[in-house]
């Protein structure tokens, strides 16, 4: 039963390729669930888990506050200070994503699955990339936005993805040797790059 990882640089399309490959397949597809997934393990508010996300500036004390006993958490703080706080969300995170893959036939979306599911030998990493100037037509034409909208839409979330790998403390997340598959959406359509990914599996499994 695999899993497959889609990893994205924003306004490539990869959350569509995500949602086109797990219909092919019928596999499951985790995205903002994995959001309110931390969030219910955690016992906290699922704006919580996304404002960590985007910025951990004052955001990993509330955190770390509501799911950690007064005691350990102090002890904890004291030590190491704001780290404890990243490893505490990565560690539920890399919880979750490896029982997602324990129960399989799943499409992760991003959040550094690539990295926690690595080794696995039923676990397909996919990255898409598309050159910027479609990446902003991409946003334009699927969320009828401005092209100034699109354009800042677009560098805001590659700031808050790199701020998001930062916390898995990695940089490399677009370097290819990481992934089994690596499309180009601006040379592919969407349509051919679902039937690579879904070639991929099935022909590997088979």
């Amino acid at each position: 039963m695999p899993v497959i990882t889609v990893s994205r640089q924003f306004g490539a399309g990869g959350r569509t390729l995500a949602e086109n490959v797990s219909r092919e397949l019928g596999y499951a597809l985790y995205d903002n669930e994995l959001i309110q997934m931390v969030a219910d393990q955690a016992r906290v508010s699922a704006e919580t888990v996304d404002a960590l996300e985007k910025d951990g500036s004052g955001i990993f004390n509330r955190f770390v506050g509501q799911i950690m006993p007064k005691n350990l958490r102090d002890t904890l703080l004291e030590r190491k200070g704001e780290i404890i706080e990243e490893e505490i969300y990565v560690d539920l995170l890399s919880k979750i994503i490896t029982e997602i893959a324990d129960m399989g036939n799943a499409v992760i979306v991003g959040r550094g699955s690539q990295y926690f599911l690595q080794e696995r030998t039923d676990a397909f990493h996919v990255l898409v990339r598309a050159d910027h100037k479609d990446r902003v037509a991409f946003m334009k034409k699927h969320y009828d936005f401005t092209q100034a909208k699109a354009q800042e839409t677009v560098a805001q979330e590659d700031r808050r993805r790199a701020n998001l790998y930062r916390k898995f403390g990695r940089a490399d997340y677009d370097t290819p040797i990481l992934y089994h598959l690596v499309l180009n959406t601006s040379r592919l359509h969407l349509d051919t790059a679902c039937r690579l990914v879904c070639r991929l599996v099935t022909k590997t499994l088979s």
